[in-house]
């Protein structure tokens, strides 16, 4: 079945956001983020951010690097752009209005693609992931920092139990860390290398899934 995109609902849902996203998560994801910046600046200069939102990884990118940051919504992306300027960001290049599933750059056009807290949230996983593999370049990285729920053990049974507390502040433990390496699984040149948890320990997780070199 064909999967139904409300790209205006999430867009002005996004709006919404905008104004306070920053005082709500900038401590709370800062560890992630720092991680997936550094994992992804390890695989070559340049990189493609799918949901650079208001820019709140940017400054983890380091010097050297070129990085080009994506998002659905303009007014998360103007606060991204006052970080650019503001910051001296000189790491920082293009950063466009863009679906996650329709990427408008050549194939293997990066060596690394982060993918911040945005994987659970779009439409079509699977087709964001397709996207982001066309756009790799052999060797490199898809990095995702995200909340991702265990698939078994004790941790699923306490992330259950916790799964209605958790649902009260917007988050969500239905995504599962195997959903992403069943994707990998269907590309030979695919494989998941990594997970492991950041803070806050054991909700949310790093996932590094690398492409083979030629």
């Amino acid at each position: 079945m064909a999967v139904q995109y409300d790209l205006e609902g999430q867009k002005r849902a996004y709006a919404k956001w905008a104004p306070i996203y920053d005082k709500v998560y900038v401590k709370l994801l800062a560890d992630a983020q720092r991680k997936a910046a550094t994992a992804a600046a390890a695989c070559g200069p340049r990189i493609l951010e799918v949901g650079v939102g208001t820019g709140l990884v940017l400054p983890y990118y380091p010097k050297g690097t070129q990085v080009t940051g994506i998002d659905l919504s303009f007014h998360m992306l103007q606060k991204a752009v006052d970080k650019k300027v503001e910051r001296a960001l000189s790491q920082v290049g293009l950063l466009a209005a863009m679906d996650a599933c329709n990427l408008g750059f050549a194939d293997e056009s990066f060596n690394a693609v982060t993918v911040p807290f945005v994987i659970t949230l779009v439409p079509d996983p699977e087709g964001a992931l397709d996207e982001m593999y066309r756009v790799l370049k052999p060797g490199g990285e898809i990095v995702i920092a995200s909340k991702l729920g265990a698939d078994e053990g004790a941790t699923m049974h306490i992330e259950a139990a916790l799964a209605p507390l958790v649902k009260k502040v917007g988050w969500s433990i239905a995504f599962k860390a195997s959903r992403l390496r069943n994707w990998a699984a269907r590309y030979p040149d695919m494989e998941v290398i990594e997970i492991s948890p950041v803070f806050p320990v054991g909700f949310f997780k790093l996932v590094r899934i690398k492409k083979r070199a030629r």
